[in-house]
């Protein structure tokens, strides 16, 4: 779910071509639901092996992560440690709307409502049954560096990117803005032709970045009010928020008063479940470590096709020139170069 932050927050829209040479974290987790939830095949289920495993999210990583690396991107994915404690609700909230979900799933199924049911199967998606240990495997073997997050993935990602390890951090959800990135990057792991919920009608999904600094000059906010404007809101920690206030009325209020304490009394309904010191030291004392290494590698093309097509019955062919994009000649602005430089082990600790 992450903070709703909506249209307040300026953005713009940038292309993979104009990321060539930037190193982003990416909020693996986000990106590893995202497509459990799009690759599915006609009646919406996951794409699996001769075993039953679930391999969307396979897929997903090997194929997107050639197409960024092929321009020149350099991924680093994060993942999720720990949740902290006041998550627990959100994630209850979120298994029970998984449920109910799968249950319309096969209602609509079974009475041949299709378009219907493939609307529930993407709400169903879970990381379960080693899913995300294969992810790690696979990454290591494409030569792409995995970092493991004591806590939240998307808050080491903006720890790593405050400290100019990365550039940005790449995720759908706004939170990594409330941890202190400096750049949010949208849309990048989901980039291309998408089809509108309920509707016959394709758009095009392209990246767009979303920087701190402009947000909070912009809105004439600190990056605290930011924080205390998402608690507002509701955040994975507080997921009801206020009722009846939005992030417009929110940033009103918290441009009138300053604080949260302060906008309190002005509230007709202000019952918070959780103390916002709580939530405020989650997104402003994160629980990160320093102790990761950025380093790429040239894919094990044996390795991944042995994992992918002999364990996963992934189609060999489709995998080595998935690999084979990783590692060929590319057009640059000043003319023809290759990935070689990409793929020399470089370290940033």
């Amino acid at each position: 779910m992450g903070v709703d932050l909506g249209d307040i927050l300026p953005r713009k829209k940038t292309s993979l071509e104009e990321l060539s040479g930037r190193v982003v974290a990416v909020d693996t987790y986000n990106a590893l639901y995202q497509f459990l939830a799009i690759i599915r095949g006609r009646t919406g289920e996951p794409l699996m092996d001769s075993q039953g495993r679930v391999t969307s999210h396979l897929s997903g990583l090997l194929y997107r992560t050639s197409n960024l690396v092929e321009r020149g991107i350099k991924p680093v994915y994060v993942f999720d440690g720990e949740p902290p404690e006041l998550k627990e609700v959100e994630i209850k909230r979120r298994r029970k709307v998984k449920e109910e979900a799968l249950v319309k799933y096969e209602a609509a199924l079974s009475e041949g409502r299709v378009e219907e049911a493939k609307r529930y199967a993407q709400m169903t998606s879970q990381l379960k049954d080693g899913m995300v240990e294969d992810g790690k495997r696979l990454l290591t073997l494409m030569g792409i560096p995995v970092v493991q997050a004591p806590s939240e993935g998307e808050c080491q990602a903006a720890y790593m990117a405050t400290r100019g390890d990365v550039w940005a951090v790449a995720s759908q959800d706004h939170d990594s803005l409330l941890f202190g990135a400096p750049r949010l990057l949208r849309n990048m792991t989901i980039t291309g032709r998408r089809k509108l919920p309920r509707r016959d009608t394709y758009v095009e999904v392209g990246p767009e970045v979303i920087e701190l600094d402009q947000v909070l000059g912009e809105l004439k906010i600190s990056r605290e009010q930011l924080v205390d404007l998402g608690i507002l809101v509701g955040t994975d920690f507080n997921p009801d928020g206020v009722k009846g206030v939005g992030p417009k009325t929110a940033l009103k209020m918290l441009r009138e008063h300053g604080t949260l304490e302060k906008v309190i009394p002005h509230l007709k309904e202000a019952e918070f479940l959780v103390e916002p010191s709580s939530i405020r030291e989650i997104f402003l004392k994160p629980k990160v470590t320093s102790e990761y290494k950025i380093e790429w590698g040239k894919p094990d093309v044996n390795g991944v096709v042995q994992f992918l097509c002999e364990e996963r019955d992934f189609s060999e062919e489709r995998v080595r020139n998935a690999l084979e994009k990783m590692t060929s000649p590319i057009e640059g602005d000043k003319g023809k170069r290759t990935l070689e430089s990409f793929f020399e082990p470089r370290v940033l600790q």
